[in-house]
């Protein structure tokens, strides 16, 4: 090579390196405009979003404090703030949700063309159902208040008879609503959704609210009227009756019953509201199309001994709540040995549950599955609400201890009643564990999907993905399965809606039409009866307080030590959080079974 043409090829070099470098600094202070400019768009875009949360989420607080307002004013059963007023204003609220809720149906009819994010993660059918079936009970107490108003309506406010109609209607409305668009993930007018989805969502809390301060005041009432018959006191009974004669025979029947149907009207409430906040959580969010799928329930092989003792402690419940209402309002002998009863039996369930909590937490100890960490609201909302709600039972069971501790009395069922609640303290610590670990670890079948989310079962079958070529004709899909499948999974991600590869065919044959046994896995079998034994013992736990078996009223343990009006303050406060905690946790444990 001559020197020339060296020094050519090096001048050439060199021009070459500074013409990089002069487009490398300029392409790298492109990129960085780029980056800010793009950082500016994310900032100024989610600014909107984020006020927009703040602002509704104000919106909701806000009518949730003027009802609590109300409810207290009405508490203290002055002249200025009746019942009425406090109806008259959740009734506006329910009227601005039906609104509220025409208007986004008739623009989702109207946008039928596109395509509307849904969060499989929402709901479930069972929830759903569930939900149905407390609505539908909900509709026959506002068909006993209908009754009560006509047997009274010449002496009661109008209101009284315009409350159960519109109630009426907004939980038929809402239960359509729940049906076909809780799971839809809001793109379009975001602002104006949320406060829309947070004014329900608040609507029911309120609703909710009511419920437990009328169930409140009829348990305290009749706590008053045992305590005025066993001498213990001149306390004041409120009567709330109208002061004219029922025209009808049915009055006292429809009142008596109300009470009765309470409970149902209130868990339907707050776990609507639960729903709707999970889709105020879900506006404007950008779902996950690869972990947006829906799981197959599991087998229910060997589900033998969970549904079985689960039934003795439903069944143990109710005679112990029969015998209870029964006897505690008898003499103070009888009465005693009732409530000894109820902490015996609440002893030995608890002791059980959490052997059962406890048992399901060694086998995940000891089977060592990573944690799921995708971001999911609907999940999220479940463990805040186990621990949020948990908190009104400790506050009681601590209530108790220190009652057991420090008082000077002794009944026959003080220590009992030390034991129960330590129990129900270390119960819950347990069994929050148990579901919180169980919704969250990965689930080692990732293959498997609902079939709802199969839009063309003959596809992706057993028979024809497997087919060979039949008669001398070449099947391209068979012998390029990986090419065909990026084809598909492409076209299906357009759409919206994701599909996993099928896996490539072995060289095994297998038998059509026959499906494979897959082998029983024990870890699994004991954990699905745990989950289903600990469903059925939360479903008893709730009955017994929602329908009158509540010693807490009657051991006068607390009382002593309290005084009447803090204990009872105490207890309208986590008698609540308690029954919607065991209506939640059965809730929680039957995605748990579904899940193992």
């Amino acid at each position: 090579m001559s020197p020339t043409m060296v020094e050519h090829s090096g001048l050439d070099i060199m021009c070459l390196n500074k013409y990089c470098h002069s487009s490398s600094s300029s392409s790298s202070s492109e990129q960085d405009k780029k980056i800010f400019s793009k950082l500016k768009r994310s900032l100024s875009g989610d600014y909107p979003r984020k006020n927009a949360e703040f602002l509704s989420g104000q919106y909701g607080t806000n009518l949730l404090l003027i009802g609590a307002a109300l409810m207290l004013a009405i508490a203290h059963h002055g002249p200025s703030v009746k019942e009425e007023h406090l109806l008259s204003f959740v009734t506006c609220l329910m009227i601005l949700q039906l609104i509220w809720m025409m208007w986004y149906i008739l623009v989702r009819d109207r946008q039928k063309n596109t395509r509307t994010e849904k969060d499989v993660h929402a709901t479930t059918c069972w929830i759903r159902g569930g939900l149905t079936l407390l609505a539908l009970l909900s509709l026959i107490m506002d068909a006993f208040r209908i009754g009560y108003y006509v047997g009274y309506q010449s002496c009661v406010s109008a209101v009284l008879g315009v409350y159960p109609v519109i109630h009426a209607t907004h939980t038929i409305a809402q239960v359509h609503f729940l049906w076909f668009h809780i799971k839809d993930v809001i793109k379009s007018f975001e602002t104006f959704e949320r406060f829309g989805v947070i004014h329900a969502v608040f609507t029911n809390l309120l609703l909710w609210c009511n419920g437990v301060m009328s169930e409140a005041e009829h348990f305290l009432n009749n706590h008053k009227r045992r305590l005025s018959a066993l001498g213990y006191g001149n306390l004041t009974i409120v009567h709330s009756e109208p002061h004219c004669n029922c025209t009808t025979s049915t009055c006292s029947m429809f009142s008596s019953s109300l009470y009765y149907l309470y409970p149902f009207n209130i868990e339907y409430h707050i776990f609507v509201s639960a729903m709707l906040f999970v889709m105020w959580k879900n506006i404007g969010r950008t779902i996950d199309l690869s972990m947006n799928r829906k799981r197959l329930a599991t087998k229910t092989q060997g589900l033998t001994l969970g549904p079985i003792l689960g039934l003795l402690a439903l069944a143990s419940t109710i005679g112990i709540l029969v015998v209870y209402i029964t006897h505690v309002e008898q003499s103070l002998p009888t009465r005693q040995s009732a409530i000894s009863m109820f902490y015996i039996y609440g002893i030995v369930m608890l002791v059980i549950m959490c052997s059962a909590g406890a048992s399901g937490l060694l086998i995940y100890r000891a089977d060592h599955m990573p944690l799921d960490t995708t971001k999911n609201p609907s999940r999220q909302l479940d463990t805040e609400l186990l621990f949020g709600s948990s908190i009104g039972s400790w506050l009681m069971s601590w209530c108790s201890v220190v009652a057991a501790l420090g008082t000077n009395s002794s009944p026959p069922y003080r220590w009992t009643n030390l034991v129960y609640s330590l129990l129900i303290v270390l119960e819950k610590y347990i069994q929050n564990l148990f579901i919180i670990e169980s919704l969250y670890r990965q689930q080692e079948d990732q293959e498997r999907e609902d079939p709802e989310l199969l839009a063309s079962p003959e596809i992706f079958s057993v028979t024809s993905s497997l087919a060979p070529p039949y008669n001398g004709i070449i099947n391209r899909a068979y012998e390029t399965p990986d090419r065909s499948c990026v084809t598909m999974e492409s076209e299906q991600e357009g759409s919206g809606q994701v599909y996993r590869c099928p896996r490539k065919p072995s060289e095994v044959p297998l038998p059509v039409g026959n499906k494979v046994g897959e082998p029983p896995n024990i870890k699994r079998q004991i954990l699905k009866n745990i989950a289903v034994f600990l469903l059925m013992c939360n479903i008893s736990l709730w009955i017994l307080p929602a329908f009158g078996c509540r010693p807490q009223y009657d051991n006068g343990l607390e009382q002593e030590t309290f005084g009447f009006s803090i204990w009872t303050t105490v207890l309208n406060f986590a008698i609540p959080l308690n029954l919607f905690y065991r209506m939640h946790s059965v809730a929680s444990l039957f995605e748990v079974f579904r899940r193992v």
